[in-house]
C-alpha cells in the first residue's frame, strides 16, 4: 500500500514567513529553507527578529488568517486523498497551521509547536523529533507503506531520500540542480502525472 507525504509551505501552501515580511516589511523575514538549510539557525535568526521589532505570536495569526492554498491544491488534495493516504510534514507550527489545514479540507497534519510568553512573544521553537521529516517516512515503512514523498526545499531532503519514491516540487534551482537524481514537478499536473506514474496507475 503506497502513502504519500508531503511538505506544506511551497506545494500547498504559501510561504507564511515570506507572507509576514512583505506585511511587515521586514526583508530578513523572507529568507526559508530554501536559502538557509541549517533550520536552527534559520528560526534563530527568525526570532530574534520578532523580538527585535516588539511581533508577536498575535501578529503573525493575523497574516496567516489572510492567507489562501495556492490555486489548485485544495482540488489535488481532494484527488489525492480519494486515491491514497496523505500525511503533510511541515517544519511549520501548530500555532500557525489551522487556518490553512481548514481551507484544504483538515488532512492531517504532523509538525511542531511553539514556546509562547504570557505576553504573545515567542520565545523559542519546539521540535516533534529531530530530523522528524525523515523519521516519519522511516517509520511508515517499518509499516510496510509503500512511501511516497514530495518536497521542495532543502529541509525536505533527508524526507525524499529516506523514501521509497520522492518528487521534488517546484524546487529553487540550487535544490534541483544539487538533487537532479529525483524527478521533478512544476504544477499540480505534472505531480499528479508522476504519482501516477509511481503508483502504476
Amino acid at each position: 500500500m503506497y502513502i504519500v507525504c508531503s511538505d506544506m509551505e511551497g506545494v500547498f501552501t504559501p510561504e507564511i514567513w515570506i507572507n509576514f515580511a512583505e506585511k511587515t516589511g521586514i526583508q530578513e523575514l523572507r529568507l526559508t529553507t530554501r536559502d538557509i538549510s541549517d533550520y536552527d539557525v534559520l528560526m534563530k535568526q527568525r526570532l530574534a527578529i520578532l523580538a527585535d521589532n516588539n511581533l508577536k505570536l498575535q501578529d503573525i495569526q493575523t497574516v496567516i488568517a489572510s492567507m489562501d492554498p495556492l490555486p489548485g491544491a485544495r482540488r489535488f488534495l481532494s484527488w489525492l486523498r480519494s486515491r491514497v493516504p496523505l500525511i503533510v510534514v511541515s517544519d511549520t507550527y501548530v500555532e500557525f497551521a489551522g487556518p490553512l489545514m481548514e481551507k484544504l479540507d483538515q488532512p492531517t497534519l504532523f509538525c511542531n509547536s511553539l514556546t509562547v510568553a504570557a505576553d504573545g512573544s515567542i520565545t523559542d521553537y519546539n521540535l516533534r523529533q529531530p530530523n522528524g521529516k525523515k523519521k516519519v517516512a522511516l517509520a511508515l515503512k517499518s509499516l510496510n507503506y509503500r512511501v511516497i514523498a514530495v518536497g521542495d526545499s532543502y529541509n525536505d531532503i533527508s524526507m525524499l531520500q529516506a523514501a521509497d519514491h520522492a518528487v521534488l516540487y517546484r524546487p529553487p534551482d540550487s535544490v534541483r540542480e544539487q538533487y537532479d537524481k529525483f524527478p521533478t514537478a512544476f504544477n499540480y499536473d505534472e505531480l499528479q502525472k508522476e504519482l501516477l506514474k509511481i503508483m502504476g496507475t
